[in-house]
């Protein structure tokens, strides 16, 4: 049996983040600002986040070099291991070689502190002293609140009110590190305001709590806000996971042939496989599936067009495959993966064919989540459930037609403040809910006029 897990020295982790724009076979299309129609310059982006981040979201370097203060905070969990499954692969009877990389070993149980590391790095360099986010199912707003205890910053979350409601173990976490957590919509801004006006017992949304947030960033001079998921920058710091696996597989003597992540906002998907892309660019036959809910069905049902990344319009356009800012999304228990758009990264890298989009319903993604945990110990998070979902199919592929492929898999985080949900599934209340079509098309006319 070869090793169970495979691990890097903290002398071997990556000194620079890998940006794939300039890899993808296509330009990026620019933002735009949605007053002028016209590509949003650096100067539309200095009310709400710092000069150095604004660089990062509009760079084509390839590289980018992570500070020395980042990676020694990093280092307080990272290099996080690469793990094969093999009770897993017994317990599918399949020829496959499974692993995943281990991103529930951060402080907060997730993938999400390695960018908010970061990002609170550099508003600190600018003299910022508060930090306004959103957040849905909570790891965000926690992975943000460490992040800003390290920096000596405050930190105030506009969390999605379903999950406020339904995991009060997150906020718990976000106060101990020092943040404030607010149920979104709020009476705090007048975003939240206008919401409350519309639907006084609304579940809240990402786009909604996105609008809140940077409205009280905009609003606030010392203030700055900070997106978890989506932006460029964000899939940038991410990067460190695929670069530490793809070192990782070379040690385990593998070349994956199946990467696969699950994909809300894109991130922790971004993360994983883009390291990769210059592998699959140079000729290697390498898979990789983004995975997201039939219910927030973003990539497999959405237009690719520009659209606002929060609800009231705050924000300027993407281009991005799109649900239409105006999407009210079912309640599902995988609360990060509840958002109308998708990175424009990881969409162009859907739209070209270098990345497939699938969708998973709730019910096999937990039955999954359980034999997982059945079989390698860890309860997975709702979110990465479906990345393992996906995992096994392919696996049982590989049985049906013998072949001894390497699949690989992130699990972005812990589901131990998930509980809730895995009651729900075992008392069969979780219900399979398809977004129907009607509903995409009711959203998609509210999206903006462009050009």
């Amino acid at each position: 049996m070869t090793d169970t897990k495979i691990l890097l020295n903290e002398s071997e982790m990556p000194k620079a983040w890998y940006n794939v724009a300039p890899d993808l076979p296509e330009a990026l299309a620019p933002p735009l600002n949605p007053k002028t129609g016209k590509p949003a310059e650096a100067a539309d982006f200095t009310p709400i986040f710092p000069m150095e981040l604004i660089k990062q979201e509009m760079s084509q370097e390839p590289w980018i070099e992570i500070p020395q203060e980042v990676t020694d905070i990093l280092k307080i969990w990272r290099p996080t291991p690469l793990v094969r499954a093999h009770r897993l692969e017994r317990a599918l009877g399949t020829p496959a070689r499974i692993y995943y990389k281990n991103e529930s070993v951060s402080p907060a149980g997730s993938h999400k502190p390695n960018t908010a590391i970061a990002q609170a790095y550099y508003n600190k360099k600018e003299g910022v002293k508060r930090l306004c986010t959103e957040t849905g199912a909570g790891q965000w707003g926690s992975a943000l609140s460490f992040a800003t205890a390290l920096f000596d910053l405050k930190c105030t979350v506009y969390m999605v009110k379903v999950s406020f409601d339904q995991k009060p173990y997150r906020k718990l976490m976000m106060q101990t590190w020092g943040g404030e957590a607010f149920a979104s919509p709020s009476d705090k801004t007048n975003s939240g305001r206008a919401f409350l006006k519309e639907d006084p017992n609304s579940n809240g949304s990402l786009g909604m709590a996105i609008s809140e947030a940077v409205e009280d960033a905009a609003t606030h001079d010392d203030a700055k806000y900070a997106l978890g998921s989506v932006l460029n920058h964000v899939m940038l710091h991410q990067t460190i996971i695929g670069l530490e696996t793809r070192e990782q597989l070379k040690k385990a003597g593998e070349k994956a042939d199946v990467l696969i992540g699950c994909v809300g906002g894109g991130s922790n998907f971004a993360g994983f496989a883009f390291p990769f892309i210059p592998d699959k660019k140079k000729g290697q036959n390498i898979k990789m599936i983004a995975v997201e809910p039939h219910s927030c069905p973003t990539l497999t049902k959405g237009p690719f067009t520009y659209d606002f990344g929060d609800t009231v319009g705050l924000t300027p356009l993407l281009k991005m495959y799109t649900l239409g800012h105006t999407f009210m999304p079912p309640g599902i228990h995988a609360g990060g993966l509840r958002y109308h758009g998708c990175s424009p990264l990881v969409s162009l890298a859907v739209k070209t064919g270098l990345v497939e989009a699938r969708a998973v319903h709730q019910n096999p993604c937990f039955e999954a989540a359980v034999q997982f945990a059945r079989t390698e110990g860890i309860i997975p998070a709702p979110e990465s459930s479906h990345a393992i979902r996906v995992a096994i199919d392919e696996a049982l592929l590989c049985k049906k037609n013998n072949e001894s492929k390497c699949i690989v898999f992130n699990l972005s985080g812990h589901g131990h403040f998930d509980m809730t949900s895995y009651d729900k599934y075992f008392s069969k209340q979780l219900e399979d809910y398809e977004y129907p079509t009607e509903k995409v098309k009711e959203a998609l006319k509210h999206l903006p006029k462009v050009g």
